[in-house]
Formats: C-alpha cells, structure tokens, sequence
C-alpha cells in the first residue's frame, strides 16, 4: 500500500509539474525574439503614426496573459501599447503536423491537442480543431471584455471607422481582428463557415502546413489547387464579404482562387522569391496578379520569410514588393508568436520603421506599410456592418 501511495505522490508532483510549467516552457522556447531595442534607432515622430498595424499573430494558441508585459513571446496588451500598436490581426491555429517543414507534411498527425491538454484548455479542444478554433475566438472576445475599452474585437468597417476616430482622442486604445490559418477547422462542412462568421473571424487562409479537403498547401504532399468544395468555399466567403488569405496557399491553390474571384485577397505573412526563393514565398506572377485587384501582402519578420535575421532583412522585401506593385499594396506580416523567432517583438517596431527609413521609404509610405495600408484595406473589404 505505501508503494501505491508512493507512486501516487510521485503522479501528482508531476502532473503538477508538467501543468505549471510545461506551457510556459513550449511558448518561451519556440517564441524568441531577436531584438528588443538598439539606442538611436528609432524615428522621433514614430509615436505620431496614426495607426501602426500588423497581419498576423497567433498569439491565441498559447495561454499567456494578455494584460501583462512578458519577457518572452511576441504580443502581448502593454508591448503593443508601448509599439503604438492600434490594431493586430490574431490568426488561430488548430493543427500543425508533426516534424512541421515548409517543403511537404502530411495531415495524419497533430502537436496542438498535446498543447491545449498541457494548457488545461477544455477537454473538447483536445481532439477537435473546430473546438479548438471556438475555444480561441472567445478568448479574444473575452479579453475585450476584461479590458473594460482599452481593447475591441473588429467586425466591420463601421467597428473600424469608430475605432480610428476614438483613438484619435485616446492613442492608448488598441483593436484586433480574427481570422483562421486554415480552413480545416470547418472540418469539410460549408455551413460551419457561418459557425465562425458569427464568433467573428473576418478572414480565413484556405490552407495551413498540408493539404485538406479544401485546398492544397504549398508545404502538403501532393500541393494540388482547390477542390469541388473549396471552389464553394470561396463562392461562399465572396458572398459575406469575408476576405481571403493566401498564406500558405500551393502555387495551383493561388492561380485557382485567382481564377475564381475578382475580390482583392491578403497574403498575410509571406516573402517574396524575388529576394529570398523557398517553398512557401510568393513569385513575381502571383504578386503582380494579386496587386492587379488591389491585395494586400503582410511581409514577415522571420528568417524563412526574408532570408535574414532582422528587420532590414524585412525591410529589403517590403522595398521589392513596394517596387514590383505598389507601395500601397505591403504591409507588416509578422508571424508573431508563430512559434518562431521574429526580428522584435511588438514592443520593437520602432526598429522596423527606422529600417524603412534607412530602406530610402519617405515619412508617408513608412506610415502606410507600417499600417495605413491594413487599415485602408480593412476600410474597403471588411462587412460594411
């Protein structure tokens, strides 16, 4: 009996252990960031930029507290507040294979359920991506509540429009948006498009890391274009003004969505071959068509995106799509808390305008990529109430 008991006592200490500590330790070794801050480097008129914003982040996938200025991770309520951040699109990830790579996975394995057990999110999360998915729109709902105004969840262009003219009074205020990384959260159901539309996401990247019964990945195994269902898909998001992200996207995905809507589509974190040819970046074709309608493309702040270790490294890119389609057409892109190392965090994009500056970009177009851009976009496609 005391060797039950023994064992037991040994149980518990670890689970309390693995639940205390576990989580931290996965966010704070896989979210690294490069640089916080290097003396000089920053604009004098950088807290002046009207609205300074930011594609994509999946912060939602960790169990950090949003309220609390962290050393580790990406964003966080008082880093974006101390970067001037007034808005950040937060993408939800409900199923990364294992052995992830950008050049072919397969979707027969997932690391997320593993995640939400170890973060004691509810029990239907641990086997379900929808619930997954669920679980993460209500947090941001939940952590705009909590705010008690300091922070909104963005809908529509009317949400927006009240948005920008509150801050103007109050610059400490800040607005996030929801959207999927993939669309296998709808686990093959086209009504369930509608399920998510209610708990506020406003743009879905079609895929992720592999293939689904929607549309093939640039990084899935076979990297085919969209299927039956996906075409009604993107009928469907068309029809309630739901905007489209081409982010992980395979090359015949892209000239398929391309093909099938005119509406203007975001890439919301990429690179561009042009300056650094992988798997997942964009080509000029695909750039040029996309500028054609009026896109969007967020630039990332990561090494896989840009080919190098900071933000000049992202600045270089951001200077080749501005020139290849319009200065009006890129933005940031990040990827924070993508379970990557980024050049800075939020607290850091200071860092990326002064490396526009030195890039050659003027005062005007640094505020646009910097985010008048996302906002001007958002302005034109979001639901207009």
């Amino acid at each position: 009996m005391k060797i039950l008991y023994s064992i037991l006592l040994l149980f518990i200490v670890a689970a309390i252990i693995f639940f205390s500590y576990a989580p931290r330790y996965f966010d704070e070794s896989k979210n690294r960031i490069g640089t916080h801050a290097i003396a000089g480097s920053e604009l004098s008129w950088y807290d002046s930029i009207p609205f300074i914003a930011d594609l994509h982040s999946d912060m939602l996938l960790w169990d950090r507290d949003f309220f609390k200025h962290h050393d580790f991770g990406h964003v966080d309520l008082p880093r974006m507040q101390l970067g001037n951040m007034a808005f950040q699109a937060f993408t939800i990830v409900s199923k990364v294979p294992s052995g992830i790579n950008i050049e072919r996975n397969s979707s027969n394995s997932d690391q997320i359920g593993l995640l939400s057990f170890a973060q004691l999110r509810p029990p239907a999360t641990w086997f379900s991506v929808q619930a997954r998915a669920l679980h993460q729109c209500s947090q941001l709902h939940a952590f705009a509540k909590k705010s008690k105004g300091s922070f909104r969840v963005i809908t529509s262009q009317t949400e927006l429009r009240d948005f920008i003219r509150d801050r103007k009074s109050d610059p400490t205020i800040s607005a996030g948006m929801l959207g999927l990384e993939g669309a296998h959260c709808l686990e093959g159901d086209l009504d369930d498009l509608t399920v998510f539309v209610n708990a506020g996401v406003r743009y879905i990247g079609l895929t992720h890391f592999f293939d689904n019964e929607w549309a093939g990945s640039a990084h899935g195994e076979k990297k085919t274009g969209l299927t039956p269902l996906g075409r009604k898909l993107v009928k469907k998001m068309d029809s309630l003004h739901i905007m489209i992200d081409l982010a992980h996207a395979s090359i015949q995905t892209i000239d398929d969505v391309l093909a099938a809507t005119d509406s203007p589509v975001i890439v919301s974190h990429t690179g561009v071959k042009g300056v650094c040819n992988n798997q997942r970046n964009l080509t000029d074709k695909h750039l040029l068509e996309i500028g054609k309608r009026n896109g969007l493309i967020g630039i990332g702040l990561w090494e896989t995106a840009v080919c190098g270790t900071d933000v000049a490294a992202t600045a270089r890119s951001i200077r080749y799509v501005a020139d290849l389609i319009g200065v009006d057409k890129v933005a940031l892109g990040s990827d924070f808390d993508g379970a990557i190392g980024t050049h800075v965090d939020a607290a850091g994009l200071p860092l990326m305008a002064f490396a526009l500056k030195n890039e050659g970009f003027e005062r005007a177009e640094i505020e646009l990529i910097m985010g008048g851009n996302i906002r001007d976009f958002l302005l034109r496609n979001l639901p207009p109430n």
